[in-house]
């Protein structure tokens, strides 16, 4: 249940292989024996391309890949932090000083996300330290969201050490706030369906309130999960925001032009929930109210009659100040269209006619379309590899092909 907290079990080490190694490793790197572990898994996304920023259910399910954390409470109040992947360096500072640089995306600082979102959320200013060896297995920069289950991972490592309670939803939604501290601006779908997910089942993940309903998959279907080997760390460079600021402008400019008041207004929801309208209506509004050509910079102050001032310091985020063009039109039609294919999806797996399976397809079909061509969230790499998929799937009658595998982008 989403109101209980994390699940708790006791293991003999021994018995896992993994966490014999982990143990063995800690022992090696500090001394002495880890006190307890921490999983969190990742995740990947069934269908619901980056709406949640815009307020809409998304529909993920989490995958076994997970990020482990061995950990040891001290009585000095060092946070140090290892990896035992070689290419991460360590880490040490003071537990009452955290310090997360947005200029610089490390390893360490999704770890201190985790560790100062409950610091904050508690109030607290005297913790103690600890030393934590962090092992994961899902491959970074992928799509697979390694980077959300660690500050997941750390948010349950110090409510642990803490002795603190919180419920499943409560963590998500700390551990959502809390890595905007390393600069993206995303919706809180990664981290809840790491704290949500449940086996054996998909989750329609809804916001404002936070909540997970389950969405069970068509038994004979089988859900590939293809790496295309290009990396993007959306918190290195400005392109995740950059959509993220394109959406909350195309959402300020449909509410101007809809007569609402405009300036209060974030996601592309709030402007569909104020006008009491279908999403396909919402699709109807978007060709009205804007234009398939980029807007600039200044002709998003005309609309908005607001200077290039009040647009970089009060609408965008420090790292989109500089973008000099936006898709506006492009984003809300992905936006809108693509909240309509979750409920969608939802609706086929509820109902589950005979040909489930192909109507499932076809709409992750069209919302890879949708994230090549509107989003562009896409890359040559991914669309190579979806079109292999579903080419070689079209040749067996007996099977169906899902393309929407994920780049990191």
């Amino acid at each position: 249940m989403a109101t209980e907290g994390p699940a708790t079990r006791r293991v003999r080490v021994a018995e896992h292989p993994r966490l014999m190694k982990l143990k063995e490793m800690f022992n090696s790197k500090f001394g002495s024996i880890p006190k307890f572990y921490v999983r969190a898994p990742g995740r990947v996304n069934i269908i619901g391309e980056h709406i949640d920023y815009c307020g809409y259910s998304v529909l993920p399910m989490a995958v076994e890949q997970d990020m482990l954390i061995a950990v040891e409470p001290v009585e000095t109040q060092t946070l140090q932090l290892a990896n035992t992947n070689p290419l991460y360096p360590d880490f040490s500072t003071n537990a009452n000083n955290i310090q997360i640089d947005k200029t610089k995306p490390l390893w360490h600082n999704y770890f201190l996300c985790g560790f100062k979102g409950i610091q904050e959320h508690f109030g607290l200013s005297n913790l103690t330290g600890m030393n934590c060896l962090v092992d994961g297995n899902i491959p970074p920069s992928s799509g697979l969201s390694s980077s959300s289950a660690l500050v997941c991972c750390a948010g349950l490592v110090t409510v642990t050490v803490l002795g603190m309670n919180l419920s499943k939803v409560e963590l998500a939604e700390i551990c959502a706030k809390s890595e905007r501290y390393i600069g993206t601006e995303g919706g809180g779908m990664d981290q809840s369906i790491s704290f949500l997910a449940e086996e054996g089942t998909a989750k329609l993940i809804e916001f404002s309130p936070l909540r997970a309903t389950d969405v069970k998959l068509p038994s004979g279907a089988v859900f590939v999960i293809a790496n295309s080997c290009v990396e993007m760390n959306k918190a290195a460079t400005s392109h995740f925001n950059i959509r993220v600021m394109e959406c909350r402008l195309a959402a300020k400019l449909l509410a101007k032009y809809k007569g609402l008041q405009w300036d209060k207004i974030l996601r592309l929801e709030e402007v569909q929930a104020k006008l009491g309208v279908s999403l396909e209506e919402m699709l109807g509004i978007v060709e009205d109210a804007l234009h398939p050509e980029p807007y600039s910079p200044e002709e998003v102050c005309r609309c908005l009659v607001i200077s290039l001032q009040e647009l970089r310091t009060q609408v965008l985020s420090p790292n989109t100040q500089d973008a000099l063009i936006f898709k506006l039109y492009q984003r809300a039609k992905h936006v809108y269209s693509e909240a309509a294919r979750v409920l969608q999806f939802k609706k086929i797996c509820e109902e589950a006619p005979d040909n489930t399976v192909q109507l499932l397809g076809d709409l992750m079909n069209q919302s890879h379309v949708s994230c090549r061509d509107m989003y562009e969230c896409s890359c040559p790499e991914l669309d190579q590899l979806v079109d292999i998929c579903r080419y070689h799937g079209n040749q067996d009658s007996g099977s169906w092909n899902c393309g929407n595998q994920r780049s990191g982008k």
